[in-house]
């Protein structure tokens, strides 16, 4: 039996007790960005339920154009304003690099990707790049986001603490927003 058959019968299991509909925008106002990585079960790592969060995921949980424009509707259309990345230990990025992928592709298929793989080397760093990517979007209406590394081995989120990101006392309008020496 195909992978996709035993999805089809399991989805009839599901239907039997199907809920019902939620609303279309998501309750606790949040959308999550993270890696395709199939040991992340997201909903259970960040305490979801089905209606609470928009999901969106791609490999390595990298923001592209197309991240973007799932992140605009989301904020402009339904309402979201909180951000929040999960990417994970011994992602897959991890084991190439973009040329090497390239080349790799091309060989297969004859055909050169026009797109980068986003490989990166250290993880925390990505996703510092991510949450910068986020911030410099003219077309966010927030940029309320906040950076995660899934360990894939122990099931525990740890947070990436962003240097570029304004201190609560700095969002605040404290010393700091509004230019003035922070020893005074």
């Amino acid at each position: 039996m195909a992978e996709i058959d035993r999805m089809l019968e399991a989805n009839e299991q599901w239907a039997e007790q199907f809920p019902g509909s939620k609303p279309v925008r998501p309750a606790r106002k949040v959308a999550v960005v993270a890696c395709m990585d199939s040991r992340i079960p997201l909903f259970g790592v960040l305490g979801l339920d089905i209606g609470d969060a928009h999901v969106i995921r791609n490999a390595g949980g990298v923001i592209t154009e197309d991240v973007i424009r799932s992140l605009t509707l989301s904020q402009h259309a339904l309402g979201t304003r909180e951000i929040v990345l999960v990417h994970h230990t011994e992602c897959g990025l991890q084991t190439t690099d973009d040329v090497s992928f390239a080349d790799a592709v091309e060989r297969a298929t004859g055909r050169r990707p026009p797109w980068a793989a986003r490989t990166f080397t250290d993880v925390d760093d990505d996703v510092r790049e991510s949450m910068r990517l986020v911030r410099e979007s003219p077309y966010l209406l927030s940029h309320e986001v906040r950076g995660t590394v899934y360990d894939v081995t122990t099931g525990r989120l740890r947070e990436i603490k962003d240097p570029a990101a304004p201190h609560h006392s700095q969002a605040r309008g404290g010393p700091l927003q509004q230019g003035q020496d922070p020893a005074r």
